[in-house]
């Protein structure tokens, strides 16, 4: 049973407005969540495209979604950032004179460094940017594409600056919780070097995996596609994510990605040599402790221990 204490904390999360920057899947799915969880008296949300916000309209995303974006941050409390990267700076160049005074921003980028020397340069230290990354997706966009439960049991990584404010960190942490998620806070640093092996590495080789099939001209209209065994098809999933986002992310993480595509490259070159001198006991080797930390993941809920990592069955009778 909750205490008296935990639940007077958990009345204290409510915002007047919060304003959501961007309504794709991970905007749409905030925008849910908080609608559920009765956070915000109301929520604004913008998106740059007209047929986004008619999406957002029709579905109810938000109290009013908005069609610039000063009307949609104006007495915002907390305003959350979802849109790529690259438009970052743009959008805090459009906000930094229509901001109510108190007012926090974060946002869900997956690269933290450079959105974070951008917004000091241009916001400076009196607005309080506080960057957050759920830890959550999947590889469909668009504001229909959102529902309430996508953080449940899923991490958000907080990397504020030495200078933010304890009151305003903790108010971005209770908030993710309440969403659903567990959160760890870290330097912005640390969080692009272990995003940058974790999920960038990962989607660059299905990227790169997809494209070499691409150039195999004589089998790719058939026999790839015909025969995509387990392999090719689940690195195709992660490999239709959204082509913008990924850019971004690429190219602000550039440093730490680069030497995860080092590390990778010289693992590579070990097994590559393992299986040109038939070295069986090195293969044997490499894969059985792969296969324990493939367990680990399991045992830490980030997946579920099916060969069919959780796809829907069909009636085959």
């Amino acid at each position: 049973m909750l205490s008296s204490l935990f639940l007077k904390m958990q009345s204290k999360l409510k915002f007047n407005k919060i304003a959501i920057i961007g309504l794709g899947l991970i905007g749409s799915s905030i925008a849910l969540a908080i609608k559920k969880h009765k956070i915000a008296k109301s929520v604004s949300g913008y998106a740059k495209s007209l047929k986004t916000r008619q999406i957002a309209e029709k579905i109810k995303l938000a109290s009013k979604v908005e069609s610039s974006l000063k009307a949609a941050v104006k007495n915002a409390d907390l305003i959350i950032i979802c849109t790529p990267l690259s438009s970052y700076k743009k959008i805090f160049k459009s906000i930094k004179l229509h901001l109510k005074d108190g007012v926090i921003i974060t946002d869900v980028g997956s690269a933290k460094t450079k959105s974070m020397q951008e917004s000091q340069s241009i916001l400076g230290d009196k607005i309080e940017f506080i960057p957050a990354h759920p830890i959550a997706g999947t590889e469909k966009s668009g504001p229909e594409s959102g529902f309430a439960e996508l953080f449940i049991n899923r991490w958000c990584i907080i990397t504020p600056f030495n200078i933010s404010k304890k009151k305003n960190v903790n108010l971005i942490k209770k908030l993710w919780e309440k969403l659903g998620s567990s959160v760890e806070i870290m330097t912005p640093q640390h969080h692009d070097r272990v995003l940058a092996i974790t999920s960038h590495l990962p989607h660059l080789i299905a990227y790169n995996i997809v494209n070499t099939a691409a150039d195999l001209e004589t089998v790719t209209k058939s026999d790839v596609i015909k025969y995509s065994a387990s392999g090719f098809r689940d690195f195709t999933r992660i490999a239709s994510s959204d082509p913008t986002m990924w850019r971004d992310i690429f190219i602000s993480n550039k440093e730490a990605v680069l030497e995860m595509i080092g590390r990778f490259s010289e693992d590579l070159s070990v097994l590559q040599k393992a299986v040109r001198w038939n070295d069986e006991d090195a293969l044997f080797k490499i894969f059985s402790e792969t296969r324990k930390i493939r367990k680990k993941i399991i045992a830490a809920g980030q997946d579920i221990d099916a060969d069919d990592f959780g796809r829907v069955k069909k009636n085959l009778k």
